[in-house]
């Protein structure tokens, strides 16, 4: 084989984890090839994985947008703006989206070539011998050949037998971005975070949404004030959540959609103009090995990996949604980057406690560390802060005071310990979190810190404080 063909390590996967590995690959001076098969709606190549092209991104992009025209219907009353006539023109918004989206994955191709990472179009296929079939879209298949080999393929919607997916009424998450014009009657199976997201954008925009969710709590891994705050501001919105419900099928006919479900209460059936199943996600693994490189999964049907990120095979890798642990891109970006040190031959670690997670609804969801309920469960003795920004000056003028931040920390070392945030820019406020408990910080620590006023993180330094009684701007109890 030629040494055209011939890489120090090739990655398997363009997304936040694979074109991230490869990128500080290349910065180590390691010779470096991405496999990536996903096409745009172009029909060419575009990096980024799902994140870029049909998950973090776009569905960021129609919130935003989505958001600006409940504001201005709705949200600026207060503020003495009166605003009439307003109107929202859904192709419009669809194709800024798609601008966005078009931007940043060309953005990645040009990062590859000033990092001279060699970008293949296809799909990858690990043979024995670290080497990786190549499969294009006209079904040409070449083989290159690689030092190491990191497996980063993501996830995908989970399909569910009651509800198959035609891409015209019945959607999963992809289809759920490129809606035509608002559905005067949508339904999602699932009130995950994905769910939440989606029906918020339709929401927004007139559509009367129904959230239809298996399990009996909602939120389950955050924390449960939060998520009881949560669910309270979504139903005042509008949402209509139906928890322990089990959808038992779901009939796409002409341009409705027939859907039986199951709750306590007994059966029923409704009638929508488009369902989006959004149950979760799977890792993508089928056809990724080849029999001859037999790759171990575990029962859920993740990659197994050690604590260096590495296969059963020696030299090969898997990271991102491929393995255990939360699905997030940002979680992936970080084992990209520390695969492509190990490689290098260093040392690298990361934090596993403090992922931070957000959900991008309005108010803003976001979290970092642990919750009541784990600690207590757990036997762990913990003092709670919590502090409204109803309270917050900065708030207070932004119009916008739903919600609080709790911080959690320890009686005995006062180590912050878990801080969860429902509110205005959740997603902007959790990294102060997220620093401080990366270095180990404890409460006073944080009540130390002065921050800037009037502030919408002034609402951590008053949290912090009230974990010891001392909050400002608050009553104490």
């Amino acid at each position: 084989m030629s040494s055209e063909n011939t890489f120090d390590v090739i990655i398997v996967g363009g997304g936040p984890g694979g074109y991230i590995a490869a990128i500080r690959c290349a910065q180590l001076g390691l010779k470096a090839a991405c496999v990536d098969d996903f096409t745009g709606k172009d029909n060419k190549a575009s990096l980024g994985g799902t994140c870029l092209n049909v998950g973090c991104i776009p569905s960021k992009a129609l919130l935003e947008s989505s958001h600006h025209y409940e504001q201005l219907n709705h949200g600026l009353e207060n503020h003495g703006i009166k605003v009439s006539g307003v109107k929202i023109d859904i192709p419009a918004m669809i194709k800024n989206k798609d601008d966005i989206v078009g931007r940043l994955t060309g953005g990645i191709s040009g990062l590859f070539k000033a990092n001279k990472v060699t970008s293949f179009h296809g799909r990858g296929k690990l043979l024995a011998g670290k080497k990786i079939e190549i499969t294009t879209n006209n079904n040409d298949v070449s083989i290159i050949s690689g030092e190491s080999i990191i497996l980063a393929t993501g996830s995908r919607p989970i399909d569910i037998a009651s509800a198959p997916i035609d891409n015209k009424n019945i959607v999963d998450s992809t289809g759920a971005l490129d809606f035509d014009k608002t559905p005067k009657k949508l339904g999602i199976i699932g009130a995950g975070v994905i769910g939440l997201e989606l029906g918020s954008v339709w929401s927004r925009l007139g559509a009367d949404v129904v959230l239809l969710e298996a399990q009996d709590t909602f939120l389950p891994a955050a924390d449960t004030k939060i998520a009881a705050e949560a669910k309270r501001q979504f139903k005042k919105q509008g949402l209509d959540i139906k928890m322990s419900t089990r959808v038992t099928k779901a009939t796409s006919k002409g341009k409705k959609v027939t859907v039986n479900y199951e709750d306590s209460s007994g059966e029923h059936t409704i009638e929508l103009d488009k369902l989006i199943v959004s149950v979760g996600r799977r890792p993508n693994t089928d056809n990724l090995f080849a029999p001859e490189a037999p790759i171990e999964l575990d029962e859920r049907g993740f990659v197994e990996v050690d604590e260096i990120w590495q296969t059963n095979i020696a030299g090969v890798y898997a990271i991102g949604d491929l393995i255990r642990g939360p699905m997030l891109a940002h979680k992936a970006s970080e084992e990209g980057v520390a695969v492509a040190e190990v490689i290098y031959g260093e040392e690298p670690e990361i934090n596993y406690a403090v992922i931070p997670s957000v959900i991008y609804t309005s108010p803003e969801i976001a979290w970092v560390g642990q919750t009541e309920q784990h600690l207590k469960s757990a036997g762990e003795k913990i003092k709670i802060g919590t502090f409204p920004f109803a309270a917050s000056g900065r708030a207070q003028a932004l119009g916008d005071t739903t919600g609080m931040v709790k911080m959690i920390s320890s009686v005995e070392t006062d180590e912050i310990l878990g801080v969860h945030i429902i509110g205005p820019q959740a997603s902007e406020l959790v990294a102060e979190a997220v620093l401080a408990m990366e270095y180990s910080a404890s409460t006073e620590d944080l009540a130390l810190t002065i921050h800037a006023h009037p502030t919408l993180s002034e609402a951590l330094h008053e949290a912090a404080l009230a974990v010891d009684n001392r909050a400002l701007h608050i009553p104490n109890r």
